[in-house]
């Protein structure tokens, strides 16, 4: 996956490993075993062109993640960042102002996060589920993220789960995609804004 710091895929990156095929799309589980319902605290609203998407945050995968997103949300960091690497059948990458993958919220002193993988048994890279990229070193993820348009089990268990898509997925479906076999799109489709829920109802 494009990272952060430029760094070259290793084995486990997404663009080397490929996606399941649409068979196995159509059985994929659920991204994560049930849990309890999170309130508004842990609902995040994206804006984007063709729509709102609600996220459900998930603190009990990946709580150091969860508490990152919310300080650059809150922060305005993600508004009208690109989505700058995006492959058909595989996944949205955004959160780095830069629009390069090279950039993010280490640029302004956050530190990488140390990383929170779980096991294939409690969460899986399904559709909609939502990740952080990273470079080879696995405490190396800080803003940039990504949103599975399918199910890809190569990345079970080697990058941080951190929430899924609950409603509003047709709208990730048509942002824009990138060509050549990294994914790299030409004038790309922006995140217009971010919000956490609570914070929406409060205002």
């Amino acid at each position: 996956m494009s990272d952060e710091a430029g760094t070259p895929a290793n084995a486990t990156d997404p663009a080397a490993a490929g996606t399941e095929t649409p068979a196995a799309q159509a059985e994929a589980a659920p991204a994560v075993a049930p849990a309890e319902p999170k309130g508004s605290e842990n609902t995040l609203i994206l804006e984007l062109k063709d729509g709102k998407v609600a996220i459900e945050l998930l603190p009990d995968l990946a709580p150091l993640h969860v508490a990152r997103i919310k300080e650059l949300v809150r922060a305005g960091f993600y508004d009208g960042t690109p989505f700058h690497r995006v492959i058909e059948g595989f996944m949205a990458q955004g959160g780095d102002p830069t629009g390069t993958g090279t950039g993010g919220a280490r640029d302004r002193g956050y530190a990488d996060l140390p990383a929170e993988f779980s096991p294939p048994s409690r969460a899986r890279f399904v559709r909609g589920t939502c990740g952080m990229a990273r470079t080879q070193n696995p405490d190396s993820a800080n803003s940039q993220f990504f949103i599975m348009f399918a199910p890809a089990s190569s990345l079970d268990g080697q990058y941080t789960i951190w929430g899924r898509v609950v409603a509003g997925m047709e709208a990730v479906d048509r942002i824009k995609r990138g060509g050549g076999g990294n994914g790299l799109v030409q004038q790309p489709d922006v995140l217009v804004s971010a919000r956490i829920a609570a914070d929406a109802a409060a205002g």
